[in-house]
């Protein structure tokens, strides 16, 4: 997978695009972990996104082969299957602009691209992308999409901006609310509808992505549970394993792709052996 910055007029909105070509390799499920943020991803050959309920969910959900993905605080299980996608990481407060809702509304949840687009407009795009000649071409066609979509808006609350980076990094959400001049009510309201999470949810995915990354690097889990804000070891157990599916020590074992697509390490085959 190519990851390609935005162009200027984008860059509020997206942090970045994404192409794969879709290198053979065998489908399995796997988790995808919790990172704070929306994305939109489509896939080209027109094979619909399949979810599971659970690593005990033999059959799953077909969804469209185009779809937005909201913030949430725990994985989701997805069936990775090799074929090539197109796809955008959002930032907080995109989802107004180039969606025309806020993130609450989509929070927790996939909803296929057709129910926020037009199908019409969907399916001119899926064909454009389908006619590119290679990733590059892909990505410019994808942008120009989103350049045609873009609404103007209000900018972004200058407290929750502030307090975007002060959670990222640390900061009680009871100090980012004093700093900000809010009431509790209404810097909680605000928060929610840019990023799609309530700031204490939010601390708490990008805490997760500390320890992501610590894992990542194969520091020692004490370590690693100190410097990402956990109170303890213990906690940095509980807390991965409410939101990731599995433990620090199956992550590592299981191999990470970029840090947040995961192989389930337990889930039901169907009666020929592969995954569900």
């Amino acid at each position: 997978m190519s990851l390609h910055r935005p162009v200027a007029a984008l860059r509020p909105f997206v942090e970045a695009l994404w192409a794969s070509d879709g290198a053979p390799s065998p489908a399995t499920r796997e988790h995808v972990l919790p990172c704070g943020t929306m994305h939109l991803a489509i896939r080209l050959d027109a094979t619909s996104l399949r979810l599971y309920r659970n690593d005990d969910d033999a059959i799953g959900e077909r969804l469209a082969a185009a779809v937005v993905a909201g913030a949430r605080t725990r994985f989701y299980t997805k069936l990775a299957q090799p074929t090539a996608s197109v796809g955008v990481m959002l930032r907080a407060g995109a989802a107004r602009a180039l969606l025309g809702c806020d993130a609450d509304v989509l929070a927790g949840r996939h909803v296929a691209l057709c129910d926020i687009w037009s199908a019409g407009e969907v399916e001119r795009l899926q064909e454009r992308l389908s006619e590119a000649a290679d990733a590059s071409a892909r990505i410019d066609v994808l942008q120009s999409a989103l350049l045609a979509r873009l609404r103007p808006i209000h900018a972004m609350h200058p407290a929750i901006a502030q307090a975007l980076q002060s959670l990222g990094e640390g900061e009680a959400v009871r100090t980012a609310v004093a700093v900000s001049g809010c009431s509790h009510r209404h810097f909680i309201a605000r928060f929610r509808a840019a990023t799609g999470l309530a700031p204490k949810e939010y601390a708490r995915v990008r805490r997760l992505r500390r320890a992501l990354r610590g894992l990542s690097q194969g520091h020692a889990l004490g370590d690693v549970a100190l410097d990402a804000g956990y109170a303890d070891q213990a906690h940095l157990q509980r807390e991965f394993r409410a939101m990731c599916g599995m433990t620090p020590r199956e992550y590592r074992r299981a191999g990470a792709r970029a840090q947040v697509h995961v192989a389930a390490v337990n889930f039901v085959q169907d009666r020929s052996g592969a995954p569900a």
